[in-house]
């Protein structure tokens, strides 16, 4: 009971940080994003917007492996042990692409983000 309850809690807040749940980006992402920028801003100033891709990245990804392994503590009824090497890849793979897309919107100017990060 006890691992089917943390694996719901994982699951709950995997999907919240996942590309899933791309409506919650303004309230979790994004801010976890733009402040991950700001504490890379604070060595070097130019680094705001690449601090803060990655930082989405970053999100996105933790996100998604929260996701795997809470529906694997959820749904799983076997004890054989997790194939940590594989969900941390897949997780990798989805979460990369994901921000590659996100990416390829702002570089084609399909998303304005000028408001946040006014280029001069």
């Amino acid at each position: 009971m006890e691992k089917k309850l943390r694996g719901g809690i994982l699951l709950v807040l995997g999907f919240m940080l996942s590309p899933l749940s791309w409506w919650n980006d303004l309230f979790f992402n994004l801010p976890i994003a733009y402040g991950f920028g700001y504490l890379c801003s604070l060595w070097q100033p130019q680094w705001l917007l690449g601090g803060t891709l990655v930082g989405y990245w970053l999100s996105n990804l933790m996100g998604i492996l929260m996701m795997q392994f809470g529906a694997t503590d959820v749904v799983e009824r076997s004890e054989k042990p997790r194939n940590v090497k594989r969900d941390l890849l897949i997780g990798l793979a989805s979460s990369t692409a994901y921000t590659l897309v996100i990416v390829g919107l702002l570089q084609f100017h399909l998303v304005d983000i000028s408001a946040i990060f006014p280029i001069s």
